[in-house]
C-alpha cells in the first residue's frame, strides 16, 4: 500500500486526509475509489485505515479522512454533527472525483456505525456515488440512542439536551460532556471492552462532546432519505448480536430503501469486537465489500437526475 497526504476543504475547513493506493506503480490507474466514513469519535487511523489495508490489496484506492474537529482536521472541538459529517463526506467525493489517479465514474462509500447513516445521507443527493455499503449503522439517531440507554440515563440526557438549548441560545456555547453520556457503552460489554482496549490507542479518541452534538444526533435520520439511493445499490451488513446499534437499525434502513438492496446479518457477532485485520469475520466482510463494489462498478451507469445541490 502506498500512502500520501490528501487534504481537502469542506465549507472552508481544512480536513486531514490520506490517499491509500495499490502498490503497483500506478499500473492500474485510474483506480476505483472507496471512501470510508468513520463512526462516533472515529478517526482515520482506526477503521478507515483498516479498510484501506485490506482493500488496496484488491485494487481499490481508499481515501481516509478525519471529520472536522477531530484528529488533525480543523474545526470546532467537541462538535460531532452527522449532518455536517455528510457535508465533509461530500467534499471527500469532490476531492476524489477531481484526482487524476482516481476514476470519477467508480466512487463508492463505506459507512461504519454513525458513518453508516452518514453515507446514506450523502449519497441520497449525490449521483456521483455509484454504490453504498452501510455497516453496523445508525439509521435513526433518536431511536438508536434511546436503545442504548436505560430509562434513567435516557431521561437525564433528554433533560440536559433541552436545558442546553436555552443555555447556548443565551451564551453561544454548548456544555461539553463525556461522549459516553450520549453513546452509552457500558450496556454492551463486548463493545465496551473493545473500545477500552483498542480504540483508546488512537490519540484524541474519547474526547469530550457537546450536548448540541447530542441534539443534532437525535434529529438525524438516514432512513428518511434512503429511498433516494435507488437505482444505485445499497449493501447493509450488521452484527446479529449488536448490543450497541440494535439490529432493528439495519432492518429499518433496509425497509426504507428501494431496490437494489441487500441485508446481511453477521451471526453471533456484535458491533465491533471482530474488527481486527486478521479476524475471519472482518476478512469475510472485506470479501463481501469487494464483490459488492466490483459488481456495482462493472455495471453500466444509470442516468441520475441532477439537482441544484449537485452543482455546489
Amino acid at each position: 500500500m502506498i500512502t500520501r497526504p490528501f487534504p481537502f476543504f469542506s465549507e472552508g475547513i481544512r480536513l486531514d486526509a490520506d490517499l491509500h493506493l495499490p502498490d503497483d506503480n500506478g499500473a492500474a490507474a485510474p483506480y476505483p475509489v472507496l471512501i470510508p466514513s468513520s463512526g462516533y469519535q472515529g478517526l482515520k487511523v482506526i477503521h478507515p485505515e483498516r479498510f484501506a489495508r485490506a482493500l488496496t490489496q484488491r485494487g481499490y484506492a481508499v481515501l481516509a479522512f478525519d471529520y472536522r474537529g477531530f484528529g488533525l482536521s480543523e474545526g470546532e472541538r467537541g462538535r460531532l454533527a452527522p449532518q455536517e459529517w455528510a457535508d465533509d463526506l461530500r467534499a471527500a467525493v469532490d476531492r476524489a472525483a477531481a484526482a487524476e489517479q482516481l476514476d470519477a465514474e467508480r466512487i463508492g462509500l463505506i459507512g461504519w456505525g454513525m458513518g453508516g447513516g452518514v453515507v446514506v445521507a450523502e449519497a441520497a443527493d449525490d449521483p456521483r456515488v455509484r454504490a453504498v455499503a452501510s455497516l453496523n449503522c445508525i439509521s435513526d439517531g433518536r431511536r438508536s440512542t434511546r436503545n442504548m440507554h436505560d430509562e434513567e440515563s435516557w431521561n437525564s440526557l433528554v433533560e440536559r439536551v433541552a436545558a442546553d438549548r436555552g443555555h447556548r441560545a443565551e451564551h453561544g456555547r454548548s456544555e461539553i460532556t463525556s461522549p459516553w453520556d450520549i453513546i452509552r457503552l457500558d450496556l454492551d460489554g463486548r463493545t465496551d471492552g473493545y473500545v477500552g482496549e483498542e480504540l483508546y490507542k488512537a490519540p484524541g479518541f474519547g474526547s469530550g462532546v457537546s450536548l448540541e452534538s447530542a441534539d443534532l444526533l437525535l434529529r438525524f435520520s438516514a432512513e428518511a432519505v434512503a429511498d433516494r439511493i435507488s437505482p444505485r445499490p445499497l449493501l447493509i451488513i450488521h452484527g446479529a448480536e449488536n448490543g450497541l446499534h440494535k439490529p432493528e437499525e439495519a432492518e429499518a434502513l433496509y425497509a426504507a430503501a428501494k431496490e437494489p438492496k441487500e441485508l446481511k446479518f453477521l451471526e453471533g457477532r456484535g458491533h465491533t469486537e471482530w474488527m481486527f485485520d486478521d479476524d475471519p469475520t472482518f476478512k469475510s466482510v472485506v470479501e463481501d465489500l469487494d464483490a459488492f463494489f466490483g459488481s456495482a462498478f462493472a455495471q453500466e451507469q444509470q442516468p441520475q437526475p441532477v439537482t441544484a445541490a449537485d452543482a455546489h
